[in-house]
């Protein structure tokens, strides 16, 4: 019989165990969960960095190193250190990306 597992559920169990896999390495190379320099602090820089990558690339229309690039006047244009203040873990120093077209 065919699993009954919906999607979201799949999901949630997948992000459970990735979730499990990075405190246990976190553990295992004495890296704190919480705090300044810990886990979760670069978990969220992570996240909110690659949310604001992936905005970019939807915006510009196409990936990072993507030659359809060239055929356009805007392109990527590095990135600006910005400060986030969060509730959980306190400010988190991010790399924001740039356009040339200076859309933020």
């Amino acid at each position: 019989m065919p699993s009954t597992k919906t999607v979201d559920e799949l999901t949630e169990k997948s992000e459970a165990e990735a979730a499990r896999e990075l405190v246990r390495m976190a553990r295992e190379q004495g890296l704190s969960l919480a705090g300044p320099d810990g886990l979760l602090k670069q978990l969220t820089k992570t996240v909110i960095e690659t949310a604001l990558d992936e905005e970019l690339t939807e915006h510009l229309g196409y990936e990072r190193h993507d030659t359809a690039a060239k055929d356009t006047a805007n392109s990527r244009n590095g990135t600006r250190s910005q400060t986030v203040l969060t509730e959980t873990t306190g400010p988190v120093q991010i790399d924001v990306p740039r356009d040339r077209e200076g859309c933020r």
